[in-house]
């Protein structure tokens, strides 16, 4: 086991919080308080649920999070009183917490004296914007905010590498138990059905999103709903999964051959496969996304099949399955060190089938760390 993994041995499931490094949301939400300043802001009003659980601790489905400079205000409903108590002071936040149908005059208490207010603009609709500043905060300025609390999500933390590691080997034993279940021909949705009650079982709080898997013709899907088609003897399978612990992601993608591949299919493999290899070799901290791209995508395209790979090669995963930064052609960013991205390139030929191969990996100064150790073979 590489030594800067959390797991100094094989992991032991079903997986336990309590066994995971904690998560520093004081600091978190100390540092929000400082960005104020600079930011020439008296407060924040936080609506992203996910923002609202990397800075609080609170994962439920409905809260505002109204940062100030000297007091925090948490609301949300009946649904989640204790909830939101419990969580909040087992991350240690102290703020005022307001439990109410009515959220408005309590904010809008909260923002006395304040005279501008910072709102996420990526989470705000039109709407809520406007109800903002006709009802909420009247006599505040409603400053506009992109990219803030997103930009710190990108480097993880410990305790967020522990969460996605173990999130990963999760995926990666339910995967390895019940790949042979794929020899009794069972449905698309029945494979995907169990994977996800595997990585219950294991400790996942559930999948890290909709499973994917795409099998015979279906494979040239890259985004494929699993249906009710048994997977065959000579189907290609793309399997993209991942499980969630404790808010956190995994995401990877394996494909495999049920019976003995074809001459096309095994050229198809090993060509993604190569460029697969070939983008991970090209993480690195300070390295630009567009050249991760670009390291898979010449091995597609000189294999003569580059209109064939039509999505980027990857993306940040979090607290979000998508998250910044975005891997493709036409990314501006730069990879920084402690995040976490896939590499995911794919081949796609309609009427025939089509391959995929993904791993997570930390970004590190010397190159990357995978998350995802599920071993890459055509046949199983």
């Amino acid at each position: 086991m590489n030594p800067t993994s959390k797991f100094a041995t094989a992991p032991t499931f079903p997986i336990r919080l309590e066994d995971l490094p904690p998560l520093d949301h004081v600091s978190r939400l100390e540092r929000c308080r400082a960005a104020l300043d600079e930011l020439d802001l008296d407060a924040l009003l936080v609506t992203k649920l996910e923002h609202i659980r990397y800075l609080a601790g609170f994962s439920g489905s409905a809260a505002l999070l109204l940062v100030g400079r000297e007091r925090t205000t948490f609301v949300s409903d009946g649904r989640y009183d204790e909830q939101s108590r419990q969580q909040l002071g087992s991350a240690g936040i102290d703020a005022d917490i307001v439990i109410t149908v009515d959220q408005q005059p309590v904010l809008t208490q909260a923002a006395t004296g304040f005279r501008r207010i910072g709102l996420e603009a990526g989470a705000v609709t039109w709407a809520a914007q406007r109800r903002y500043g006709g009802e909420w905060f009247p006599d505040a300025e409603l400053v506009p905010t992109e990219g803030v609390i997103e930009a710190w999500r990108v480097v993880k933390e410990v305790g967020e590498a522990a969460r996605m590691e173990a999130a990963a080997a999760i995926a990666d034993r339910a995967l390895a138990t019940l790949l042979p279940r794929l020899r009794d021909r069972p449905s698309e949705a029945e494979f995907a059905l169990e994977l996800d009650v595997a990585m219950r079982r294991l400790g996942a709080s559930g999948p890290a999103f909709e499973t994917i898997v795409a099998s015979g013709a279906n494979s040239s899907r890259p985004h494929h709903r699993p249906g009710p088609r048994p997977i065959g003897p000579d189907d290609l399978v793309v399997v993209d999964f991942g499980a969630t612990v404790d808010g956190y992601r995994s995401d990877m993608t394996r494909t495999v051959c049920v019976g003995e591949p074809t001459a096309e299919q095994r050229r198809l493999y090993d060509v993604v496969c190569e460029a697969q290899a070939a983008g991970v070799a090209a993480v690195r901290a300070g390295r630009e996304a567009k050249e991760v791209d670009a390291a898979c995508r010449d091995i597609i395209t000189a294999a003569g099949w580059g209109e064939r790979f039509p999505h980027g090669t990857g993306h940040g995963v979090g607290l979000e399955i998508h998250e910044a930064p975005h891997v493709g052609r036409t990314s501006a960013a730069t990879l920084t060190e402690l995040s976490v991205v896939t590499v995911e390139p794919g081949v796609y030929l309609e009427g025939i089938g089509g391959v995929r191969t993904e791993d997570s990996v930390v970004v590190t100064a010397e190159g990357c760390r995978p998350l995802t150790l599920f071993p890459k073979s055509l046949t199983f």
